[in-house]
């Protein structure tokens, strides 16, 4: 397939001249030519793109604006007039290996995005495929909690582990599983939908159609709902009163822990029962060195953590008890959906050696 048009890309001038000067002290200093992977993080609302080192570190990163609205015609001669400008600005110190791409419902093995729920991209789009025409590069696409855990396994928390279990704790909850070394995709391309996992076969609604989703109670959408009920079924004085459910955030909830508010406190800890219950369940079938958790929800630190962490030892199967260590994201700060997606290419080329 191949593409005609005239297309104005919005890129944030503000990016640009951050790019400039990291990429003219980059020079500067290394002459030499660079071996990078382009790491492409496709979200709803924005997609990020940048040029990844094999230690993690980024060379050149920006963002366009997804236009979820858009089919994948208009938007991939946006996404190639953005690489083509990168790959511009960063010269002939460049060595590219590959491209890894991080998406809802990206399927790795068929290299497609398949039904995702916030683009209107019709039903299955074969991504990999309309990518490596364009480029003629290796090219992987994989879901965005999986390249997650790609990316804290090179560039984070999880160096040197080889079994792990990385938790996504933003609007929904999305999980990536490794075992000895390597993520578990399964038979059909889709394993380690952890969010999906069933709390109460009675309970709150989910996107997905089906009742009680683990992530119905453990994202930042579940702890709205739960301080939401909280306030509902009790008199107790709490900060979050004066605020609407639709106005609600995760921060707010988290403000309000640190200021010792009852309603944010008791929200904590039945989201933390709730999750360490559930990775409680998940680490007898996987046996992890550590649990990682990341995202949103997780800057709450120790008021997700120490909860999670008592119901997952009271869970616990005895033979696991003292043997699991939850971690927080070391990537929290740094972009991590582009590390991750970055992760797939720098991880297949580790293994083909």
């Amino acid at each position: 397939m191949s593409f005609s048009y005239f297309a104005f890309t919005y890129i944030d001038v503000n990016i640009w001249l951050s790019i400039d000067y990291r990429l003219s002290n980059y020079k500067k200093t290394n002459m030499a030519t660079t071996d990078l992977v382009l790491g492409i993080d496709i979200g709803g609302t924005t997609t990020t793109l940048g040029f990844v080192d094999k230690q993690g570190n980024i060379l050149i990163e920006t963002e366009i604006l997804t236009l979820a609205h858009e089919h994948v015609t208009s938007f991939l001669p946006r996404l190639y007039d953005t690489i083509d400008k990168m790959r511009e600005d960063l010269g002939k110190i460049i060595n590219w290996l590959g491209i890894g791409i991080g998406a809802p419902n990206g399927n790795f093995y068929r290299g497609t995005i398949e039904n995702p729920p916030n683009l209107q991209w019709g039903g299955v789009v074969n991504l990999v495929d309309l990518v490596k025409r364009q480029y003629n590069l290796p090219t992987l696409i994989t879901n965005d909690a999986n390249a997650a855990a790609l990316g804290e396994m090179k560039f984070g928390a999880a160096r040197q582990m080889r079994n792990f279990i990385l938790i996504t704790l933003g609007t929904g909850l999305g999980s990536g599983i490794v075992v000895n070394g390597d993520l578990v995709y399964g038979h059909s391309g889709f394993a380690g939908e952890m969010g999906h996992l069933t709390v109460n076969p009675e309970g709150r609604m989910c996107g997905c159609g089906r009742r009680g989703c683990l992530e119905t109670y453990v994202s930042v959408t579940g702890i709205r709902r739960t301080v939401s009920k909280l306030l509902a079924d009790s008199m107790t004085n709490s900060e979050l009163r004066s605020i609407s459910p639709q106005e609600l955030t995760g921060k707010m909830i988290h403000h309000a822990a640190l200021q010792g508010d009852k309603i944010a406190l008791e929200a904590f800890q039945y989201t933390g029962d709730i999750l360490g219950l559930k990775l409680a369940e998940a680490v007898a079938f996987s046996s992890p060195e550590a649990i990682i958790l990341f995202g949103g929800l997780a800057n709450a630190k120790e008021f997700i953590l120490q909860p999670t962490l008592n119901s997952l030892e009271r869970n616990l199967f005895s033979i696991f008890k003292g043997s699991v260590k939850l971690l927080m994201s070391e990537l929290q700060d740094r972009n991590a959906a582009v590390l991750g997606a970055a992760g797939l290419i720098w991880h297949d080329l580790d293994k083909a050696k």
